[in-house]
């Protein structure tokens, strides 16, 4: 079922409930007031007939015969004179006794003064009468049959009322469902027109303040991020075809060339040398893109434990030199921890933060003359600290905001051979470990790269 629907089934619901609810009201009020009247109208008939029978002394047959032809006879009223002794003084059809009084009757009557009361169809009041010192027990019973009449129309207008309320609701529930939802509607349309081609379109974000505008607001968000992750990919393929089309260019190269002229043990030596190291450089970009991709994940889905910084720190460095003979590689203790280990323990993924530690550490080897890089560990506060500094080529200034954009290199490529990926690598691990780096460099000085991680 469409929304549109639902709400108008819904609105419609609501509304006829709450009509249904006020006309059954409206209706048992006017018939308790009704039966309530008419049992007035029986007492003040009874006492009529009471003070012309016992105040005027008119004889009961004249009194029959003076109420039988009255032109309100249509009530067809039967009112019954009883003395405290229970004997009958006046009955106006004693041959068609509706009420049919007993003793335990009158005893009610004389002891609550006044009942009300149902024969069948017909309504009875019975009431204590005092006239002239002595008590006398009336009854009057009739039909309401002009007032029942009234409540039967009554009845069907309200139905009628209800049934025409009820329609001309859900024809306005329609048109306001229609209207309501004719932002969503727009919204809708809009969106079926934004395709993979046409990111760069954004839905319409209306006044800005009721609950349309909101989701509004969220999906061109989306659509923003979408748009970045597009344009990321894109630049992503085409970074990779290129990184990996000038080493595949350079070994296939080699090896043609090879194939088709005979060469001397040397240099055959020589160019499987080359063709080895443009392999490294393929698998060294394949790692890193590996890489890449685990620091993307969300990090929910990343395992996490207690580790030493510090343990970390010299397992990677231990890799690195293990790889690189020539690269020397200093840690500094810059605070004294004590026995306290929680200052140099944090939460994190172990593979991902040898990782980010081995790009810093081979980053400032590589760009140094001297192939020489510290790090430095300290603390301050609920923070690990960490530095990494080189006495290289340093980084231009213009060029620092863009250092960590995946496949960004700098001047400084010229200096040694690289892919791009290091940094930006390095600080999706910082970030998915809820900390910061920061860079701070200078053309020819060197740089230091400072990581701050929470502790544990």
């Amino acid at each position: 079922m469409k929304l549109r629907n639902k709400l108008t089934l819904i609105f419609s619901s609501i509304v006829a409930v709450l009509l249904l609810f006020f006309a059954v009201s409206i209706y048992i009020t006017y018939s308790e007031d009704r039966e309530e009247e008419f049992y007035k109208r029986l007492k003040q008939l009874g006492m009529t007939k009471a003070d012309l029978l016992i105040g005027a002394k008119i004889h009961p047959q004249s009194l029959q015969l003076i109420y039988a032809s009255a032109p309100n006879s249509y009530f067809q009223d039967e009112v019954a004179i009883y003395d405290k002794d229970f004997n009958l003084l006046y009955h106006d059809s004693s041959d068609n006794d509706k009420v049919k009084e007993s003793k335990e009757m009158f005893e009610r009557i004389l002891k609550e003064k006044e009942i009300h009361f149902y024969t069948d169809s017909v309504q009875a009041v019975g009431f204590v009468y005092h006239h002239s010192g002595s008590d006398y027990i009336i009854t009057a019973a009739a039909v309401d049959g002009y007032g029942l009449a009234i409540l039967k129309k009554f009845k069907y207008k309200l139905a009628f009322g209800f049934l025409i309320c009820v329609s001309l609701t859900f024809l306005a529930g329609k048109i306001f469902s229609i209207q309501a939802l004719r932002p969503v509607t727009d919204l809708v349309t809009k969106t079926e027109e934004i395709t993979a081609k046409n990111l760069d379109l954004r839905v319409n974000e209306g006044n800005g303040k009721d609950e349309i505008s909101k989701l509004a607001r969220t999906l061109n968000r989306m659509l923003d991020r979408l748009e970045k992750s597009f344009e990321s990919q894109k630049h992503f393929v085409s970074h990779i075809s290129h990184e990996l089309r000038t080493p595949l260019s350079a070994l296939i190269t080699e090896l043609e060339i090879s194939k088709n002229k005979d060469r001397g043990v040397r240099e055959y030596k020589q160019t499987i040398a080359s063709a080895l190291e443009d392999a490294k450089k393929i698998v060294r970009l394949i790692n890193g893109l590996l890489d890449l991709a685990k620091a993307n994940y969300d990090s929910s889905e990343i395992g996490f434990k207690s580790l030493r910084l510090d343990e970390i720190l010299l397992d990677a460095r231990q890799e690195l030199i293990k790889q690189n003979a020539n690269y020397s590689l200093n840690l500094h203790f810059a605070s004294d921890f004590g026995d306290d280990l929680d200052f140099i323990s944090i939460l994190g993924n172990e593979y991902l933060l040898k990782v980010a530690f081995s790009n810093l550490m081979e980053n400032g080897c590589k760009f140094s003359e001297n192939k020489q890089s510290t790090v430095s560990i300290n603390h301050f506060k609920e923070k690990t600290i960490l530095t990494f500094t080189d006495n290289g080529v340093g980084i231009r200034e213009s060029e620092i905001p863009k250092i960590f954009d995946s496949f960004y290199r700098g001047f400084n490529s010229n200096f040694a051979s690289g892919n791009g990926i290091g940094l930006a690598l390095v600080s999706r691990i910082v970030q998915l470990h809820g900390g910061t780096i920061t860079v701070k460099s200078e053309e020819g000085s060197g740089s230091s790269f400072i990581v701050e991680l929470p502790h544990r």
